[in-house]
């Protein structure tokens, strides 16, 4: 098992090994003051409240003022949330984030007229603004949305809501990184905190007892808590479906994917494609099982290495290193993009007491994509390296090729750009390391993302929706009601092998984040399975796929997510991506299975 890092203060890690913020503001007065000039810019944009009728001219301006004002308040967010993630027990960034929340909110509800009033132009001057040179495809889509935005004042009622809307979100933040604890396990004859960040380790450690410790210290704290957390995700899915409903949505599915342009057959589809290919994942179990000798598997048993001690660890220098090695199918001038982020310090790197757990890339469209890690000199964190990296380039390239407008880009595609990197990396490591236990642990490595990314966010997916429709149809989102139906779902998906004596998992939807994001998650399992392809495009050799691909990175929100994956050379309104990504985990299961026997 890799060495897992001491959590130390923050002020006790080495400043090489933190983002650098002063890029975005020398100091938190200079923020203090940003956060007040936003305030005394908003005034110009609502002053034209009640005038676009006056012409298109009007328009642009109007529109144009809202954007600087967005603009300016990004920055105070991104500024205030990345201090506050970096320690969340600080109360300083508490209330910045409180003060960034509000203010945010007080500018959707403030602009909330801009759209509706837009809605209510003629055709003629509706006609003139969807062919705007610059700004033509926003008013298209706004127009798309026509059914669905409400009236001026209904707009500015739901915007004033938005502190209570987050209300769960905020607590689960609270509750889940703060909050809780869970305790420490034994491992030979030393105690080792398990934290967010030590979690993952600890479940591919090579000792059992040391894999449950650690999964009945984490689920027991979730049971502890069980009916605060179901009172608080159904909260949060309540949010979800009452907005929809007042927007005119059939569902929040609907609503979710409507507003990232997304039609619902991506999403059908997925899940019908996986759900015909859990055969593929039964049969990884199985093998699983057979390979560690074990008379019953645990679901504490599906992260160890069939190998045992992992092969292959990687210092953070040495990750770094791998990085560059690895992404150079990429072209140089990527590589050139990719050096800043380590010589400018865009990452944070390892963990501290109370730093928000996990890992994500985050930043604005004037500001560094900076990097949050939770760093433990794994394989996994080489593979969250690069992640988070095709994240950030890909938010780099937007910024430096699309207006601000267009300067961001939907998660439908984000998910894209970070999974393609990793899959260029696993074929690099299985192109150079070449000895049997590597091989193995290698494509281990794969299958897991596979059944991690496609399979488990397909079934996170499957579990959202079933909450939602049962708010919808007056299901009470209890405990019991909860951990029942998750129970039975993971049953469903890992199959016969798994012992069905074990229901400690049914609590594991309690500790998932990324349900508070609405209808989030399957974005990663289409994402992984469109890289699949985009990877194995790149690593031909063929320039013009890698520039199809670096195409995409520059296109920001330009256009339909749809047609820019099209261009990019994967259409995603069909399966035949995620049966190629099926294809592939089938071809490489096979490999396993022969490098096991010899």
């Amino acid at each position: 098992m890799p060495t897992i890092q001491e959590i130390k203060p923050r002020k006790e890690i080495e400043p090489a090994w933190q983002w650098d913020l002063t890029t975005i503001f020398e100091t938190d007065e200079d923020w203090k003051t940003a956060y007040e000039h936003v305030k005394t810019a908003l005034p110009k944009a609502t002053a034209y409240q009640g005038r676009l009728h006056e012409g298109t001219d009007i328009v642009i301006e109007a529109f144009e003022a809202i954007l600087n004002v967005s603009r300016l308040a990004e920055q105070v967010h991104v500024y205030a949330h990345l201090k506050h993630d970096q320690d969340t027990a600080v109360p300083e960034y508490i209330q910045m984030v409180g003060q960034a929340t509000t203010l945010a909110t007080n500018i959707s509800s403030q602009l909330a007229w801009f759209e509706p009033e837009i809605l209510q132009l003629d055709q003629e001057m509706l006609s003139a603004l969807t062919t705007h040179e610059e700004y033509g495809h926003y008013f298209s889509t706004l127009l798309e949305k026509q059914a669905h935005v409400l009236s001026p004042e209904s707009e500015a009622l739901l915007a004033q809501a938005g502190e209570v809307f987050m209300a769960s979100e905020r607590t689960y933040d609270f509750l889940n990184d703060a909050d809780l604890t869970f305790g420490k396990v034994e491992k030979d004859s030393k105690e080792i905190q398990v934290s967010h960040g030590s979690y993952g380790i600890l479940l591919e450690d090579n000792d059992r007892n040391v894999r449950r410790q650690a999964f009945k210290q984490v689920s027991g704290a979730y049971r502890n808590v069980e009916n605060t957390m179901a009172a608080i995700m159904s909260g949060n899915i309540k949010q979800h479906n009452y907005e929809a409903s007042v927007r005119h949505y059939q569902d929040a599915r609907e609503q979710a994917m409507s507003e990232n342009q997304i039609p619902s057959v991506v999403y059908d589809t997925l899940v019908q494609t996986v759900n015909e290919s859990l055969p593929l994942l039964h049969d990884y179990v199985a093998l699983r099982k057979q390979v560690l000798q074990l008379d019953d598997l645990h679901p504490y048993d599906l992260y160890t290495p069939l190998v045992g001690e992992a092969p292959l660890r990687f210092t953070y220098s040495k990750a770094r290193d791998m990085t560059f090695k690895a992404l150079a199918p990429l072209g140089e001038n990527y590589l050139a993009h990719l050096q800043r982020a380590f010589d400018e310090r865009w990452i944070d790197v390892y963990e501290n007491k109370g730093k928000t757990s996990g890992a994500y890339s985050g930043g604005g469209y004037d500001t560094n994509p900076f990097v949050l890690l939770n760093w433990q000199d794994s394989l996994d964190d080489l593979y969250t390296l690069v992640h988070e990296l095709g994240h950030s380039m890909h938010s780099l390239y937007t910024h430096q090729n699309q207006p601000y407008v267009y300067g961001n880009y939907p998660i439908f595609l984000a998910e894209i750009a970070s999974t393609t990197n990793e899959n260029i990396l696993t074929t690099y490591l299985l192109d150079h390391y070449s000895d049997k236990d590597t091989q193995i642990y290698l494509l281990t490595h794969y299958l897991d993302a596979v059944k991690g990314t496609i399979f488990r966010q397909t079934q996170f997916a499957e579990f959202e929706q079933l909450m939602h429709e049962a708010d919808q149809a007056g299901q009470t989102l209890s405990a019991s009601y909860l951990n029942a139906k998750y129970l039975k779902m993971n049953q469903k998906y890992y199959g016969p092998a798994l012992s069905k004596a074990d229901d400690t998992i049914q609590i594991e939807w309690a500790r998932i984040p990324h349900f508070y994001y609405d209808y989030y998650v399957y974005q990663y399992a289409t994402g992984f399975s469109a890289a699949n392809t985009l990877a194995e495009r790149i690593t031909s050799g063929d320039p013009e796929k890698v520039e199809a691909y670096l195409t995409y990175l520059k296109s920001g929100d330009s256009d339909d997510p749809i047609k820019i994956m099209q261009r990019a050379g994967v259409d995603m309104t069909n399966a035949d991506y995620i049966q190629r990504t099926m294809t592939l985990f089938k071809e490489r299961l096979a490999q396993l299975k022969s490098l096991l026997k010899q």
